[in-house]
């Protein structure tokens, strides 16, 4: 007789987690930003290249991650000086503009299968990118 098992681990989370699976969380991101027509003029003119490598990095660091940037810090700010979004173009982001970026993060993350709890330190970790 033959049996098949699905055999689950009950690792942490972050096993799962790697940079391709954050990187692809953060293009999955931007897309949901850019897809929302309130936000997605914040993201004209802005290096979505540099803004992907800055949020995956501030979210592996949050999810448990192993690489970091030299010096181990993260910038609250883009090399300009100014938000990830939003800037000297455009007026910062109200109070809930950064809650729907920071929902769409959640939405993101959410595919990777996260405890509640990891999606809030998610949060916490991109949030201070936001502010003015």
């Amino acid at each position: 007789m033959r049996t098949t098992e699905l055999v689950t681990c009950p690792g942490e989370s972050r096993d799962r987690l790697g940079p391709v699976a954050v990187r692809e969380a953060v293009h999955r991101w931007l897309r949901l930003i850019a897809a929302d027509a309130e936000l997605a003029p914040y993201l004209i003119g802005v290096d979505r290249r540099r803004l992907a490598a800055l949020l995956t990095a501030r979210l592996d660091a949050a999810l448990g991650g192993v690489w970091r940037s030299p010096g181990g810090a993260f910038p609250a700010r883009t090399p300009d000086g100014g938000p990830v979004l939003g800037g000297a173009r455009r007026p910062p982001l109200n109070e809930e503009q950064r809650w729907r970026v920071l929902d769409y993060l959640a939405a993101a993350l959410w595919t990777l299968d996260l405890p509640p709890a990891v999606l809030v330190d998610a949060q916490r970790a991109v949030a201070g990118l936001l502010r003015a």
